[in-house]
């Protein structure tokens, strides 16, 4: 009699625990939302486009901007790949700017710098081609800092970052696009992104996202 209310009390448990446990979205699930979403929301020439992983996805740029021309493009844990993928989302509308931001997420599968510098030079490509006209700027991949000991897949690739940003400067210049280097505004005297603009190492907290925006400001307005 008692292990048969055990087990029924088991079970209830197990029953309410499925329906309520909140579902956990995996990275594609996030991805395929944010596409979706994003393919009923027109880009137009007038547009300025922050184009990227979750970095961009992150920020609130009409408000940091004060502008209400500026569509976030941004999609959690993106890889060049990804937005190589849903490029044309953007570049169909023909928008006036793209900044463009992407690169560390690859960086955290050991990828060679090589294979990184060919799948972004290939997305530069496709953005050229297919929107011409477009004002590109290509940011550098942002400083790291791995004292947080936060994500493993970045830890000791500081060196294939500096790396990575010598090709992208490489690849805008020789395809017409605009670099902006942005350790200037969120790099420590130790070239590590600066604690106060973070909480995990990589991605931004306001102060970090004022920095950013503050620094690329004249971009945008020019």
């Amino acid at each position: 009699m008692n292990n048969r209310i055990i087990y029924q009390a088991i079970f209830l448990l197990t029953l309410l625990s499925s329906v309520l446990a909140p579902s956990v979205a995996t990275a594609d699930e996030y991805w395929d939302r944010k596409v979706s979403l994003y393919s009923v929301l027109p880009i137009n020439e007038t547009d300025i486009v922050f184009l990227g992983n979750s970095i961009t996805d992150g920020g609130e740029f009409s408000e940091l901007f004060g502008r209400n021309d500026i569509k976030n493009r941004g999609i959690r844990s993106d890889v060049i790949p990804g937005v190589l993928k849903r490029v044309s989302l953007v570049t169909d509308g023909k928008p006036r700017k793209i900044f463009l931001l992407i690169g560390i997420n690859d960086i955290s599968h050991n990828l060679s710098v090589g294979e990184l510098a060919r799948r972004y030079e290939s997305l530069v490509k496709e953005i050229r081609k297919k929107s011409p006209q477009t004002k590109l700027y290509i940011q550098s991949v942002m400083p790291i800092n791995n004292d947080f000991k936060r994500y493993k897949g970045l830890f000791g690739r500081e060196k294939t970052v500096k790396s990575l940003n010598a090709e992208i400067e490489r690849i805008a210049s020789e395809n017409g696009a605009r670099y902006i280097d942005l350790w200037p505004f969120l790099a420590d005297s130790n070239g590590k992104l600066k604690k106060s603009y973070t909480n995990d190492g990589l991605h931004l907290n306001g102060p970090g996202y004022k920095a950013w925006t503050n620094g690329i400001r004249r971009f945008v307005e020019e």
